[in-house]
This record gives structure tokens, C-alpha cells and sequence, in this order.
């Protein structure tokens, strides 16, 4: 693997991992939430970190495919563009974080292990955010 692609892989999971961090621990979001039993901050800040996951996942997944291919469509390694392997990275990124796991796209090699920790991701987020919805609102009872 070249400099470059390496630099730029771990570019994106450094910057997954920490707005992850930054969600779970509350820091960039305590600021500015006002009173209310539903954190419309917490939801966005929610939003933004799955398309984060979402996004970082997808280029690992797309950068990786110059490497060798790691997407099988249909049981059968396809070869396909640029824009067709970024177009099938992404959409596979989005249905493994959201757990929905429809079967038409499966890694093969390293992208297996790569799926498993971003559908790990995925179901770890939910989780995250109900214990800061939870945190938030002991707090605001306790003030």
C-alpha cells in the first residue's frame, strides 16, 4: 500500500473516532442546550456523527477497492468504475452501520473485518445516545 492512501486511511478513522468520543462524552454538545425532556441538539449531533461513521466507512471501504476488491454484488466479484465502486462502498457503508444488512452487496478478505466494526459502531451509537439523553436529564433535575 502506498504512503498516501495509508495517510489518508488514517486520516478518516482518526477523525471518525473522535467525533464518536466527542458525542459519548458530551463535550461539543453541553454547550448551548437549553431545558427541554427532548435534546434537539443531542438528535442532530446524532445525525451528524452516523453520516460521519457513514461517510468514513464508505471511503475506507472505496479506497480499499483500488487495493483489491472487497464488495461481491450478488455472490459474484464485479468489476466496476470508480464511480460504481464508490457508489456501492457508500451504500454498503450506510446499510451495515444502520444494521440493516440486506445481503445484495458482502465483503470479502478485510472488509469483513472492517464491516463487523463499523455494524459494531452501529449498534453502539443508539445505545450512546439514550445514556446521554439520560445523563442530560438527571442533570437538568438536579439543578
Amino acid at each position: 500500500m502506498e504512503t498516501i492512501p495509508f495517510v489518508l486511511l488514517a486520516g478518516i478513522c482518526a477523525i471518525m473516532l473522535q467525533g464518536i468520543i466527542d458525542f459519548i462524552r458530551g463535550k461539543k454538545l453541553q454547550r448551548g442546550m437549553r431545558e427541554s425532556r427532548f435534546s434537539t441538539e443531542l438528535f442532530y449531533g446524532l445525525i451528524i456523527i452516523y453520516l460521519m461513521v457513514m461517510v468514513g466507512f464508505g471511503l475506507i471501504y472505496f479506497m480499499l477497492s483500488f487495493e483489491e476488491i472487497i464488495l461481491v454484488e450478488s455472490g459474484v466479484p464485479r468489476e466496476v468504475g470508480p464511480t460504481g465502486s464508490f457508489i456501492h462502498s457508500m451504500y454498503f457503508s450506510g446499510v451495515t452501520l444502520l444494521t440493516i444488512g440486506y445481503g445484495d452487496i458482502t465483503p470479502v478478505g478485510v472488509g469483513r473485518f472492517i464491516a463487523v466494526i463499523e455494524a459494531l459502531i452501529g449498534y453502539i451509537l443508539p445505545a450512546a445516545f439514550v445514556l446521554r439523553l439520560v445523563q442530560y436529564g438527571q442533570r437538568s433535575r438536579g439543578e
